[in-house]
């Protein structure tokens, strides 16, 4: 296991950061972030967002897990983010390893080294991670000396391409998850390491909610597809399963949110409203995975946004959930937030709106005291008919309904997102697109009476996911959604009379797969990350890192050995008796449910929300021992009193 004692790095680093970009991001000591003393913990994190720091440090999942693990005693964690190409060659050259931006100790000290992966485009990141840390890329080749590597976030859900690389997995909310793993480490290290990391992850392996990759082997059929996975361990469990924090208000964090040095990607204090969503939209892994609802009650909203904004000073506060205007009390949140910080201009926000849970008096909650920016819509089908594939019940009528509303009541700019390239889509469902933009303009210069209304179309590839019910689902190829998307272009431009107050931004079709390939591969999948990082992929959720080419290239080569090829990942349709590659890892739905939605997909059958209407038997209730979490709780937002916030004190003790 990893030293007892471990070096800053800082005087070596110190004179390599006049030469990168943006030094200001490895130099660490913002507000709120904590050093603890090393001696003094007997088991340490190195927590990472495997992306550039602007991107990582507001990542709420990695902040929780910080405040969680250093309110504990005798732990650590600590925060490292990836470095960019120009510091990562003066760091080889100089032979400095990966760090953490708190006090600037090497990775390969800490006990353990946690990951948290929102999207499956930060892999190659971890490795490079890992190579700069002197960590060995595969679990197989690492000695008691080296951390665990722990992988966590949406991503992990479907770890199998990289099984290789990580010693295990968490799927689920963390607060609890790295109190137990921290727990058996601490255990483990005092009497004495015995059996050596094998042991460690065996430990880890039975408690049933931590995957261990090397537990389990996996056969392949003469077709390529998989036969099954089977644990190679006695007392290791067949199936792992997710981990659900129940009730919110017992994990208000974070108390004391990070502030950014360097200008980042969201310059706001975040709040979790709510956590899941049974909207059932049939596209969205998010809301699949982490189920059931589970609302923060009113009151305990109210607390954090107090604590957070004397903690920090920020003048904005986001309102953060899968759909926030679905909180059973959104109103009276919103109302109470604005009334309470009305003196302050404090501005509220919420990611984005639900059609049909927008209504004018929360949109001026919201902006009553900041900024009237643009608002947000998600249809994301153009067409009635591919909406009700993809369960996402909103009418044209309630779009221009609403749109119309908000033109009304002074708001200049709206924002469309949608997806192309949905199951059973056709170009006519994609340029319908052109239409709903149209009518909105249309509508808008109606109820305004003004010219200069605008309403930006912006256009995602659609990417089948693990653990929802397109995870059978063919993926359009890249030459497909480009040609698709050139002709929605083709229609807005040809459109003299609204097209110029029409935006237009879309993602050509070529990340989708590469996402596509990651999200839904397995263990053969890791060849090809491996071989793209060795040809310098690097950052490859970035538009100007990114390399189709290369990553095309690798695949070739590295698949070819199993006699597979990208198209099988990406745009094969898979069948009902395939086994797929993340079956043994249980989000708590059923398969058969899953597939049953599948189907009414395919017939255009539309579900309700079951918050408000019978259960649909999704399995994750029964199955996870939880139940759905909603108010309303009666209560209103306490203080009422008008207060103000004051600006952040520097508090004492070991905080910067």
């Amino acid at each position: 296991m990893p030293a007892e004692t471990a070096a800053s790095v800082f005087p070596q680093l110190e004179a390599l950061l006049p030469h990168v970009q943006k030094p200001i991001q490895y130099v660490g000591g913002e507000l709120n972030s904590t050093v603890k003393p090393w001696e003094s913990c007997d088991v340490r994190w190195a927590l990472m967002y495997p992306d550039a720091y602007e991107v990582g440090l507001p990542n709420q999942g990695v902040m929780i897990l910080y405040e969680v693990l250093n309110e504990q005693e005798g732990v650590l964690a600590e925060r490292t983010y990836s470095v960019w190409p120009d510091l990562e060659a003066l760091m080889r050259e100089h032979r400095v390893p990966q760090f953490t931006v708190d006090s600037h100790r090497p990775v390969k000290a800490f006990d353990v080294f946690g990951l948290s992966f929102s999207t499956e485009l930060g892999y190659t990141n971890m490795l490079a991670a890992l190579d700069l840390a002197g960590i060995p890329l595969e679990s197989a080749d690492r000695t008691a000396d080296d951390p665990v590597v722990v992988a966590g976030g949406h991503a992990a859900f479907n770890p199998e391409p990289i099984a290789d690389f990580i010693d295990a997995a968490v799927i689920g909310d963390g607060e609890q998850a790295v109190l137990d793993i921290t727990r058996i480490v601490r255990e483990w290290k005092a009497e004495g390491r015995p059996g050596g990391r094998d042991e460690l992850l065996l430990r880890l392996a039975k408690t049933g909610g931590v995957y261990v990759p090397r537990f389990y082997d996996v056969e392949y059929l003469p077709d390529g597809r998989i036969g099954r996975v089977v644990p190679n361990r006695s007392g290791v469990p067949w199936r792992v399963s997710k981990h659900t924090v129940m009730d919110l208000d017992e994990w208000p964090y974070p108390k004391q949110p990070l502030v950014p040095l360097a200008e980042t990607v969201h310059e706001r204090m975040s709040v979790e409203i709510f956590r899941g969503c049974t909207r059932g939209c049939r596209f969205c892994q998010a809301g699949m995975i982490t189920r059931p609802v589970r609302e923060r009650s009113i009151t305990g909203i109210g607390e954090m946004v107090d604590k957070g904004l004397k903690a920090t000073g920020f003048e904005e506060v986001g309102l953060l959930s899968l759909s926030s205007a679905d909180h059973s009390e959104i109103g009276d949140i919103a109302r109470g937030l604005a009334d309470r910080y009305e003196d302050d201009k404090i501005g509220l926000s919420l990611p984005s709106t639900r059609v049909d849970a927008f209504n004018i008096d929360l949109a001026n909650e919201l902006t009553r005291n900041g900024r009237r920016s643009g608002l947000t819509f998600a249809p994301e089908g153009g067409s009635e008919r591919i909406r009700k594939v993809i369960n996402k019940m909103v009418s044209e009528d309630d779009l221009i309904r609403t749109v119309a509303t908000a033109y009304g009541n002074g708001w200049r700019q709206v924002k469309l997102y949608f997806m192309c390239g949905l199951p059973t889509e056709t170009d006519d469902d994609v340029l319908q697109i052109a239409d709903m933009a149209t009518r909105v303009i249309q509508k808008g210069r109606e109820v305004s009476r003004a010219n200069d209304i605008r309403c930006t179309v912006s256009i995602g590839g659609f990417v089948p996911k693990p653990h929802t019910p397109f995870q059978w689902a063919p993926q359009l190829s890249a030459e497909e959604t480009d040609a698709r998307l050139e002709k929605l272009r083709g229609k807005i431009r040809g459109d003299k009379k609204y097209g110029r107050s029409i935006g237009f931004r879309y993602h050509d079709g070529k990340p989708g797969i590469v996402e596509g390939l990651l999200s839904r591969g397995d263990r053969r999948v890791g060849a090809v990350i491996r071989a793209v990082y060795d040809d310098g992929g690097r950052f490859d959720g970035w538009r100007e890192h990114f390399s189709y080419d290369r990553w095309m290239e690798c695949a070739d080569k590295a698949l070819a050995d199993f006699g597979v090829d990208v198209d099988w990942y990406t745009t094969r349709e898979r069948t009902y008796e395939e086994v797929l590659p993340w079956d043994h890892l249980d989000s708590g739905l059923d398969k058969d449910w899953l597939w049953e939605d599948w189907q009414d997909a395919l017939d255009e059958t539309e579900v309700e929300d079951c918050r408000w209407t019978p259960c649909f038997d999704c399995g994750v209730c029964p199955a996870m021992d939880t139940q759905i979490q909603v108010g309303p709780t009666g209560k209103k937002l306490l203080p009422l009193t008008v207060k103000n916030t004051g600006r952040a004190p520097t508090a004492s003790g070991h905080t910067h």
